[in-house]
């Protein structure tokens, strides 16, 4: 499994010849996603917020990749909706195949900003049993997890729960997203590096642009 980091959430995961984009919205530079997301299997967006979805770019990524099947929740699809894109609906425990690679929904609600502020409908995804990206939630999916994408930063998000999140989850290894609000890159990353790797969890750091092969 390859995991090419494009800027806060925007994952491009390859695994079994699949290609995989996940939640191409702000924080990151969208004009380099549409030019260099190619050949994409499949979108998974985990929750409507707009540092997760940006539609105008979305469509663009439609244009240029035929046949791109899109996974999400309600939430979302209603938002599509309204924009008339074609998506799929993984509810809560379902699993899909395609082309032998596994996808597994975990739906829940965004993790808490202020009461019930922004508090919508957020699906994380377990791909292929390895690697499991939450989106804006510290859900324990309860599986043995290789990987995990571990939100880092945000008005919903303090490092001492992402690390103990990840101390709960137990995955081999830890790569930070949610970050791209911050001024300085890399500014949550020593928190979660320390004490992680005390505890047998390898904190691997992709930056925006490249990518790491967790084999």
């Amino acid at each position: 499994m390859k995991v090419k980091k494009f800027g806060h959430c925007c994952l491009l995961i390859e695994e079994k010849g699949i290609r995989i984009l996940t939640d191409p919205g702000g924080y990151t530079d969208l004009d380099v996603v549409v030019r260099q997301a190619r050949n994409i299997d499949v979108i998974l967006i985990t929750h409507e917020h707009a540092d997760h979805i940006h539609v105008l770019s979305l469509k663009r990524l439609l244009e240029n990749n035929n046949g791109v099947r899109i996974i999400t929740n309600e939430g979302v699809g209603k938002l599509l909706d309204g924009e008339g894109i074609k998506y799929e609906v993984l509810g809560d425990g379902n699993v899909i195949d395609i082309d032998g690679v596994k996808f597994e929904a975990f739906n829940g609600n965004h993790e808490e900003i202020y009461n019930d502020f922004g508090q919508v409908q957020n699906t994380g995804f377990f791909i292929n049993d390895r690697l499991f990206y939450p989106g804006d939630s510290f859900h324990d999916p309860e599986r043995e997890v290789d990987i995990l994408a571990l939100p880092v930063a945000g008005p919903w998000c303090k490092i001492g729960d992402a690390v103990r999140y990840a101390l709960k989850v137990k995955p081999k290894k830890v790569f930070p997203v949610h970050d791209g609000m911050l001024r300085i890159k890399g500014a949550n990353h020593k928190v979660p590096s320390r004490f992680l790797g005390k505890n047998g969890i390898e904190f691997v750091v992709i930056g925006e642009g490249n990518s790491y092969d967790f084999g």
